[in-house]
């Protein structure tokens, strides 16, 4: 009988192949004392190893590109923090191995950072990873990472670093399975940006045995171990009918009634577009800018380094739509050059636009310079400000943009529910919103949206969650102005649908998710949506909004 398991299904799509699981270093050092006079000798290896880890995740984010890029540009600054290699240094002075000192001195880092509340406290994947590779190559080990294997398989770790999913063979990785992770996890989001199916938190995912055959549902977050032949013809079946449905779908996004509801990307940089050409966006959502900034830690890119970059995104869609996000530093992306690094709590203290405005020069550069890069343009430009909390802060942001003579339509991203609550008063300084549905949920729910523990928490199907996002649309409908969802809630496609029920106008995601959110909206009316927008309103929990939701929309 087929044994079935429960995760969390974060990226589209059926694999039926044979486990491996992700190779580990040696992680626990020997506990070795060396001589005073040898401690310079193993200072110089430790920063010697955690610089060339850093070019190392910084190589694999060139290679990538886009998102991933950002994402491991992120963790190469993990691996150069300074204070860490202070750590690494004194615990060396006191007689540790170079491998014990890195060991024991990201040990002590996660430790404070858990302990005082910070955001990153919840990147223990990436953490890990950084600690890993470094210790690896002090010790002469195999660095973790992918099995080698000549037959296409399912991936099985406890959790996955960006390293890892960024680079991934798509020809042999058939999708992947974690124990730990939540829906917006960096490997999530490249998982959904690869078109890699995928399932996390799923307990007990670690206990499945080497080469038993699994049968892993992106969709549905459900993990088949030994599935009969008769589920496995099942599955492909459903499999071949979903890329019927896509390759039938195509065109601008609309519902089966002819309600418009433009389809937009979710982008990381000038390497993102092709793949966002090919799914048929029709323009970008949300491009996050932080790829740029993050070539140097310790300072802001030129004014003319920004006008090339954004002008290569914009070319790229003449006459279309582009939402430019200034920068969003702070929290799990510090900057040497902005962030302090003795926030006691990033992700609720000086981030986003709060950053930006206590630099406000670094705002008006990038705002002059996206001005220049959109200028001969046929392109509409619009340009929002992230984790913006009331009117004060849509104002501070919309007299930024006045001040520079930025000819761009200026609007806020709700993250914080407050923005939610208060969207009329917000949207009577921008001309739009855009819901970034990740944060908000963290916010609402107190729940980090790293954590695999929290997972149900960050489940966007989430009632109160679909209130926020009711609200804000609500605000936007009653004044005629645009609200837009540039989170990872509108890659579901059957939550898409829910979400133009609610009033949400335009939905932004990963490229791979376009195609199947385009078939959905295709195949119901407005009505529809409206009515399984009502029926996931009125249940208690994100399992009874989403049955809910796919009774209406089925015709049940």
């Amino acid at each position: 009988m087929d044994e079935t398991l429960q995760g969390v299904g974060v990226s589209h799509g059926v694999a039926i192949g044979p486990v491996r699981h992700m190779g580990t270093a040696a992680l626990e050092p020997p506990e070795e004392r060396i001589p005073v006079e040898r401690a310079p000798q193993e200072q110089a290896r430790a920063r010697q190893a955690l610089e060339a880890v850093a070019a190392d995740l910084r190589a694999r984010g060139n290679l990538a590109g886009g998102e991933a890029q950002a994402v491991l540009e992120a963790q190469a600054l993990m691996a150069l923090d300074p204070e860490l290699g202070a750590d690494v240094r004194r615990r060396i002075a006191v007689g540790s191995t170079a491998a014990r000192a890195v060991h024991d001195a990201v040990a002590s880092f996660r430790a404070v950072l858990a302990a005082a509340g910070d955001y990153l406290a919840g990147r223990v994947a990436d953490l890990d990873d950084v600690r890993d590779r470094t210790v690896a190559r002090l010790l002469g080990v195999p660095m973790p990472g992918v099995p080698d294997s000549d037959e296409p398989y399912v991936l099985v770790a406890h959790d996955l670093a960006p390293a890892d999913t960024a680079l991934l063979d798509r020809t042999l990785v058939l999708g992947f399975v974690t124990e730990e992770g939540g829906p917006t996890s960096h490997s999530a989001i490249l998982a959904r940006a690869m078109g890699v199916p995928a399932v996390v938190a799923l307990p007990g995912a670690t206990s499945l045995e080497e080469d038993a055959v699994v049968a892993v549902d992106g969709s549905t977050g459900e993990v088949v171990v030994a599935p009969s032949p008769e589920l496995r013809a099942e599955l492909r079946r459903a499999a071949e009918k979903r890329r019927s449905a896509l390759a039938s779908a195509s065109g601008p996004g609309r519902t089966s009634d002819g309600h418009r509801v433009p389809l937009l990307a979710n982008i990381g940089g000038p390497a993102d577009v092709a793949a966002a050409l090919r799914a048929g966006a029709e323009g970008v959502g949300l491009f996050r800018t932080e790829f740029l900034f993050m070539e140097d830690s310790e300072r802001a890119p030129s004014e003319d380094r920004q006008v090339e970059a954004y002008r290569e995104v914009l070319e790229a869609f003449p006459e279309g739509r582009v939402v430019v996000r200034v920068l969003d530093a702070g929290a799990d992306k510090p900057l040497g050059f902005l962030t302090p690094a003795d926030e006691p709590n990033p992700a609720l203290g000086v981030r986003g636009l709060r950053t930006l405005l206590d630099h406000p020069e670094v705002l008006r550069t990038q705002l002059r310079a996206l001005g220049r890069a959109a200028e001969g343009l046929p392109v509409h430009l619009e340009v929002m400000a992230p984790m913006v909390a009331d009117r004060v802060d849509a104002r501070a942001f919309a007299e930024a943009c006045r001040s520079v003579g930025l000819r761009a339509a200026c609007g806020a991203m709700v993250e914080v529910p407050a923005a939610a609550l208060r969207a009329r008063a917000v949207l009577q300084e921008v001309e739009f919103l855009s819901l970034g549905t990740n944060d908000l949920a963290q916010y609402a729910f107190a729940a980090d949206r790293q954590v695999g523990a929290v997972a149900r928490l960050q489940d966007p199907w989430q009632p109160a969650l679909l209130d926020l996002v009711a609200a804000a649309a609500g605000a936007a409908r009653e004044t005629g102005q645009g609200c837009g969802v540039c989170g990872e809630a509108a890659a579901d496609p059957a939550l898409a649908c829910v979400l133009v029920g609610l009033g949400v106008t335009s939905l932004s995601m990963g490229p791979a998710a376009i195609p199947y959110v385009r078939s959905a909206l295709a195949r119901h009316t407005l009505a529809q949506c409206g009515r399984a927008a009502a029926a996931a309103r009125a249940a208690d929990t994100a399992e009874e909004a989403r049955a809910a939701a796919h009774q209406v929309l089925s015709g049940e």
